[in-house]
């Protein structure tokens, strides 16, 4: 795996895996189910991934839409493709939704909501409740 999915938790945070992407879940949480959709490959480049790659991504953004749809109820789903600080090509996906959600006790509040989502405001999770949220995250990938 490269360095940006090693950086954001692989393989402990790992949700699902594709044969070219991996969902990972995001210990930053500025929505209640935020991910990160991370290439396999080394490129930099969004141009740079393979054909393979760019195809299945039709299949990885169906699978996480559909999971966080039964997961958190977003009315929107935000994908950024920021790669300022992380060098390989992925997303940030962003659950959007009016008001908060509970998940585990704690509150996620989609403060920037209906605008831009606001990366940082967000719920940190670590340890034992970041393994309960990719546990759970990933009874929706079934």
């Amino acid at each position: 795996m490269n360095e940006t999915i090693e950086k954001f938790g692989w393989p402990a945070a790992l949700v699902h895996e594709f044969d070219h992407w991996v969902v990972l879940a995001r210990a930053a949480q500025p929505t209640l189910g935020s991910l990160v959709l991370a290439a396999k490959s080394d490129a930099t480049a969004f141009g740079d991934l393979p054909g393979e790659a760019h195809a299945e991504l039709k299949i990885a953004t169906s699978a996480i839409e559909a999971a966080l749809g039964k997961a958190v109820g977003y009315a929107r789903l935000n994908y950024l493709m920021l790669m300022m600080v992380d060098p390989n090509v992925h997303f940030h996906v962003i659950p959007r939704y009016e008001g908060a959600r509970e998940w585990n006790g704690r509150e996620f509040v989609d403060v920037g909501w209906p605008k831009v989502p606001d990366l940082g405001h967000a719920v940190a999770l670590e340890g034992e409740e970041l393994d309960r949220l990719t546990a759970w995250l990933k009874g929706f990938f079934a």
